[in-house]
């Protein structure tokens, strides 16, 4: 009897991947962000953005080998959801941290998502949740000398957040109804052509030796590497602990800022990134009780 209560759950090994795997993601999300601040800068957001989505297409597309001719329109639909919601969230996100620090970028991304969960969860005593999540937003507004909340950088991130509560949904979706990474394929070949008006104007700047290599390894960064390791984690692991994980987007996101574009932070704009991340994972651990 103590031999068998000693014996992990059959479901350990695969939390315990998914766990790994969800952290590789969000450290290639954020570094890779961080990382594209000389090519927005260069090429801008919608280019960088589009670029990227095409190589990270074609690359998956050439392992993948999706059979685009087998899939059912369900599929197709689903495939259109995630492809266009990717495009979205990728192309605000990136016009985001163009105008503002990353840091406060992924926080205020970070409360459409923590919306949706503490709505579907219903009002009373969880409405501290996004309250404390926007103070802390406010805090990583400020840093000590002015407000550093560009309001269209800060309207882009908003609808980033849109894109993000949207993306975890449909990523999860997708993942059931296709094979292996097929899903994914079809996804980001939806999300290239639905960034391409954004990202022609300035495309001819990016196509030189330096441009095309630039963007060929942040694609891998963000978004080729992240979006598969975070299919196959939904696969293994339940959403609560995916969205608890992803907690921590909003801290990395901060680090991978002050580490690569040397944005510092102040004490109060560090504590207002423990609100976010604290919201976050409080939200979703009251929806995990509650199931």
């Amino acid at each position: 009897m103590a031999d068998q209560q000693a014996m992990p759950r059959p479901g350990n090994t695969g939390l315990l991947s998914g766990v790994l795997l969800c952290l590789a993601s969000m450290s290639s999300i954020q570094f890779g962000s961080a990382f594209s601040a000389t090519a927005i800068s260069a090429y801008g957001p919608s280019t960088t953005t589009f670029f990227r989505l095409v190589m990270a297409a074609l690359v998956l597309a050439l392992v993948v080998r999706p059979p685009v001719r087998s899939y059912s329109r369900e599929q197709w639909l689903s495939a259109l959801s995630l492809g266009a919601t990717m495009a979205a969230m990728t192309l605000c996100f990136f016009a985001a941290i163009d105008r503002i620090p990353l840091g406060l970028a992924v926080a205020i991304e970070f409360l459409g998502p923590l919306a949706v969960a503490t709505w579907s969860l219903g009002g009373g005593w969880r409405l501290v949740w996004p309250l404390a999540a926007f103070a802390g937003v406010v805090l990583l507004s400020h840093d000590g000398a002015g407000w550093v909340g560009d309001p269209v950088g800060v309207l882009f991130a908003c609808g980033a957040g849109v894109g993000w509560g949207t993306y975890i949904i449909l990523m999860k979706k997708t993942g059931r109804m296709f094979r292996g990474l097929e899903g994914l394929s079809m996804s980001l070949l939806v999300a290239a052509v639905v960034a391409a008006p954004f990202g022609l104007p300035r495309a001819a700047e990016a196509f030189n030796p330096e441009g095309l290599g630039m963007m060929l390894g942040l694609a891998v960064l963000v978004p080729l590497l992240p979006y598969a390791l975070e299919m196959i984690a939904l696969r293994r692991m339940p959403t609560s602990a995916f969205g608890i994980l992803m907690s921590l987007e909003p801290a990395l996101g901060a680090l991978a800022g002050f580490l690569v574009l040397g944005q510092p932070m102040t004490p109060f704009q560090m504590l207002g990134t423990a609100l976010v991340v604290a919201a976050s994972a409080g939200v979703t651990s009251g929806g995990e009780s509650e199931n």
